[in-house]
């Protein structure tokens, strides 16, 4: 049998090891799609409901595996569809290859039905490496191209094979004259190090600090035992990008847990009284929440010297990994005998908790959705993967869950999109099917594309030895984390025509698709229900319903947002009395902790 374009290329991936890729048909991919059929499905296609969520699954496949995730979308409609995921991949450093087709190469040119310029289209998302392959010839050093450069830069990359040519008989590359070839697949790493006089500077700034802080981001996860050392020997607290959540777990006393806009109160008190920064693999962009420029001095360590430097004046930058960094600096580090400062660092930490969970305790109409965040800690098993969508079930993901043991956590950081939690679980299922998954999500990302993803989860379920993926919705009828936005940074009260979100019930419609539903309208059932969902022998969907107005106030409010949620409140907001009780219980509980 003659071998095609399309036939070469998923042996391709084969060669790279690629177990799944994540697609949608149409047309424009034909040639692809019979391969699959040719081949038997090796690599798996996995089908999404829509490519946007094709780019999402790959990217929870690769954040959550460290490989490269791959979707395949048509042309046109189908590449347009894929850019809200590649963005996410960009935007967080994630290596993604999009495979997109186009119309056939003898249309091009004429404004052919599903005709669009893909090249100015991905040629910012795919700005590393795209390229559009118009003879097979180019096809073995494209595809390859475009995995060593996803992997070595972190980021997506595209190829865009026209319809015509996924068809035509493959023929490899010639040692001849304008012809490429490339090297068969592999994954070469390098160990970068910064230079043993930039090592002892930092040693130098990092020992004559008395209140070290550090901040840890993803760039740290694969030295979290490096990081622990680096911390324990400085005496430092450590607070945690939302990317970093997992990097360390927050049964350390130390650890501060994460910080910004949706930080804990620990973190900002760890930046406000430090005189000393060490800032690992991090690219946080709220330097409001880092300490005032002139406070504190700053070390930065980070692979990609472009980004270092560029959120606080640091007076030392090393460029290198993680690990290996922190390895060679750990030796020019001083003991400090003096713990006060991580004395007063671990009391700050042991005290939020209480205060979150007195928090988290209190009466709300009908739930609390800190309730559900506290609950699950509790009962979330040690190797639990957990993904959070873009809303204001994120600050309680952000909050009140504790990291503990294997556990990971991630969400769309810098993109911050809405829907990526449900095709981010999905991707994670595929990466380490053997895991427990939850998904953290509210009803508006439920409503825009959870609910049809259920559909998929329901397809392929069966695949994963470990059946448990539950899908908890933060069920308050409010598109909440906008409403609050228009009330502490815009001084407007609720409206209702755009926050307002239809009543669905999410669980009887996972019922519909095969999977388990359970309702929770009392805060009582509450931890039974998670009991059921994590030892549940399929996927659940927990739909939870909360109250919308418990604010997810800052570490530190400023007084701007003060001065704009009274205003929202005196212009009318339709819950302005509830709001403004709920608010002050949950803030009275800071109250109290300090007095204890």
């Amino acid at each position: 049998m003659t071998e095609t374009v399309g036939d070469y290329l998923l042996q391709r991936l084969r060669d790279w090891d690629v177990q799944q890729v994540f697609g949608y048909p149409g047309d424009g991919i034909n040639g692809i799609v019979a391969a699959f059929g040719k081949a038997d499905n090796q690599p798996r296609f996995v089908q999404s409901r829509h490519e946007e969520m094709s780019a999402f699954q790959a990217v929870g496949y690769a954040k959550f595996s460290g490989e490269v995730g791959v979707c395949l979308a048509t042309s046109g409609p189908g590449a347009i569809h894929l850019l809200n995921g590649l963005y996410d991949a960009k935007l967080d450093h994630v290596p993604v290859v999009a495979l997109v087709g186009q119309t056939s190469r003898s249309a091009m040119g004429g404004s052919y039905q599903q005709e669009i310029d893909l090249q100015a289209l991905l040629k910012d998302v795919a700005s590393e490496y795209l390229v559009e392959v118009n003879v097979a010839q180019q096809l073995p050093n494209a595809l390859d191209r475009a995995f060593r450069t996803a992997l070595a830069r972190k980021a997506p990359t595209a190829v865009i094979i026209p319809a015509d040519l996924q068809e035509q008989e493959y023929t490899p590359p010639e040692h001849a004259f304008k012809q490429v070839p490339s090297s068969p697949p592999s994954t070469p790493r390098a160990v970068v190090l910064p230079p043993e006089d930039e090592l002892a500077h930092a040693a130098e700034v990092l020992n004559a600090g008395r209140r070290v802080a550090i901040l840890a981001g993803q760039g740290a996860r694969n030295a979290a035992e490096e990081l622990a050392r680096t911390a324990d020997t400085l005496g430092a607290g450590v607070a945690k990008a939302l990317l970093g959540k997992d990097v360390l777990p927050d049964d350390l006393p130390y650890v501060t847990g994460s910080i910004g806009l949706l930080g804990t109160k620990p973190s900002y008190e760890l930046m406000r009284d430090c005189d000393t920064l060490l800032i690992v693999g991090s690219n946080l962009p709220y330097s409001q929440f880092l300490p005032e420029f002139g406070q504190a001095r700053a070390v930065q360590i980070d692979i990609d010297g472009g980004r270092i430097g560029m959120r606080y004046p640091t007076e030392v930058n090393l460029v290198g990994e993680a690990k290996a960094t922190l390895r060679a600096l750990l030796p020019l580090l001083s003991h400090k005998t003096d713990r006060s400062w991580r004395d007063t660092v671990e009391r700050n930490v042991a005290d939020w908790w209480s205060t979150l969970r007195d928090q988290a305790l209190l009466d709300a109409a009908p739930i609390n959705p800190m309730r559900i965040v506290h609950e699950l800690s509790h009962r979330v098993p040690e190797d639990a993967i957990v993904t959070a969508d873009s809303g204001s079930s994120t600050n309680w993901y952000a909050r009140n869950l504790r990291m503990r043991g294997r556990m990971r956590g991630l969400l769309s950081g810098t993109l911050a999109t809405m829907g990526a939690g449900v095709p981010y679980a999905l991707g994670a299922k595929f990466a380490h099917p053997e895991r427990p998954v939850v998904a953290l999500v509210g009803d508006g990302a439920m409503q825009m594309n959870g609910m049809a993803e259920l559909v998929t989860i329901a397809r392929y379920r069966n695949l994963w030895q470990d059946p448990r993926l539950v899908v908890c919705v933060f069920n308050n009828h409010d598109l909440n984390q906008v409403t609050w936005e228009l009330r502490a940074m815009g001084g407007a009260p609720k409206f209702e025509e755009s926050q307002s979100l239809p009543d669905v019930p999410y669980a009887e419609f996972a019922k519909l698709v095969g999977l388990e539903g359970i309702t929770v309208e009392e805060p009582g059932d509450l931890a039974r229900a998670w009991d059921v969902a994590l030892t549940a022998d399929r996927p659940v969907v927990l739909d939870v319903h909360c109250d919308p107005e418990l604010p997810p106030i800052p570490p530190h409010a400023t007084f701007d947002q003060v001065k704009s949620m009274t205003e929202a409140l005196v212009k009318g907001d339709p819950n302005a009395w509830h709001l403004l009780v709920q608010g002050a219980k949950t803030k009275a509980q800071e109250v109290l902790s300090r007095s204890r």
